[in-house]
């Protein structure tokens, strides 16, 4: 396998790292601009639609280009974001700095799959795509706590400061190593969006969006979970990212095993119903236990959180390309797009909740959309046959 692939990986780790440290910057950011938590949770999802939005309609726009230069450039311009926000001294212009994040992070990611497809040969084609997204998962497990634990120490500033200087070793490195003149086909956008009129693969991404809304009401919202629910202090923030972030690799790894032994349904229908009933137990927790046991019951959970939450999209992912295989690279485009589009609904609601409800029924938000993205799936494996053996 290509060595080059490892930069890709480090790109998309920078990229994630910001995705998931947002959730437990949000309370030193409120406190310091002077907006709510609640008001803060926009910047996520901000961050999260100049994603979803940004990959496939950039992507159209700049495909056909070199793709050295497009992996570079949407890592600069990733990297001013982070300077923008490092810099922002009021709410309305730090808002300006998840759009540019969230674009050139979403074209980043995108064109680093087609790149890793590209590059490898056929029979390494999974093994560097699972090698690019691994930088993402290591972003969850190690990348969000480290930016945690620089914001609790340097503020929250410093955090963007170093993942900018980050993006600009992985940029610098990828222009000296990948090969120059690597063009892509070019596609429109209309074309990229065709894949959504196979059978079953519209309803597969609107489960991904319903059931990622869910977990991402809760998940963008840790910060205030941890501090105004458990009564943790700030200081502990980074020890419940990294918990969440064992869990997810773990999770990861597990759910594409489970996936290749028992098959993609069982997968996902048991890690959605796990995930509804530690939504509402997280909820249960906060309600419940005293600050002094509910903290400790907090960071425990997020071992098991991250797991059941990371096995679900390996096997959301098999069953999609299983649904139209000549174009998985259309659909899984896709699919990260109603990913992020999931986010950023997901921290909308989140923030609703926290505004008009309290921290303490977040848990049952989010438990009653992966309920929601359950009842979906089942429906879609009772439209016949054919979506059925696909999965």
């Amino acid at each position: 396998m290509d060595r080059r692939l490892i930069w890709l990986a480090a790109g998309s780790f920078a990229v994630g790292t910001v995705g998931f440290v947002f959730s437990t910057l949000l309370p030193l950011i409120s406190e310091d601009v002077h907006v709510s938590i609640a008001q803060a949770g926009y910047l996520i999802s901000t961050f999260s639609l100049a994603y979803a939005i940004g990959a496939p309609v950039l992507s159209a726009l700049v495909g056909a280009a070199d793709r050295r230069l497009v992996l570079a450039a949407a890592l600069l311009v990733f990297v001013g974001g982070n300077l923008l926000a490092s810099q922002s001294q009021s709410f309305g212009f730090l808002f300006l700095a998840p759009v540019v994040m969230g674009a050139a992070g979403g074209l980043f990611a995108a064109t680093a799959q087609a790149t890793a497809i590209s590059m490898a040969g056929p029979e390494d084609r999974a093994r560097a795509i699972a090698v690019v997204v691994g930088g993402t998962t290591f972003a969850v497990a190690l990348g969000a706590p480290l930016a945690s634990l620089l914001a609790t120490m340097f503020g929250w500033r410093g955090a963007f400061l170093a993942v900018g200087a980050l993006g600009i070793l992985c940029a610098v490195i990828l222009w000296w190593r990948l090969p120059a003149r690597h063009y892509g086909p070019k596609l429109t956008l209309s074309e990229r969006l065709a894949a959504l009129r196979r059978p079953g693969v519209a309803l597969a991404l609107l489960v991904t969006f319903v059931h990622l809304s869910g977990a991402f009401s809760v998940i963008s919202y840790f910060g205030a979970i941890a501090i105004d629910g458990a009564g943790l202090t700030r200081y502990a923030l980074p020890v419940l990212l990294l918990a969440f972030g064992a869990g997810a690799v773990v999770g990861n790894g597990l759910g594409g095993y489970l996936s290749d032994k028992y098959g993609n349904v069982p997968v996902i229908v048991w890690s959605m119903v796990l995930a509804s009933t530690l939504c509402v137990g997280i909820s249960a927790v906060l309600l419940l236990l005293p600050d002094s046991l509910a903290g400790p019951a907090l960071i425990a959970l997020m071992v098991p959180w991250g797991m059941i939450g990371w096995a679900f999209m390996p096997a959301q992912v098999s069953r999609i390309v299983g649904l139209a295989p000549d174009v998985a690279g259309l659909t899984l485009s896709l699919n990260v797009s109603a990913l992020y589009f999931g986010v950023a609904f997901g921290t909308f609601v989140g923030g609703r909740v926290l505004e008009f409800g309290s921290v303490e029924e977040i848990g049952l938000a989010g438990a009653a959309m992966s309920v929601t993205a359950l009842a979906m799936f089942l429906y879609s494996l009772r439209r016949g046959p054919r979506l059925a053996a696909a999965a």
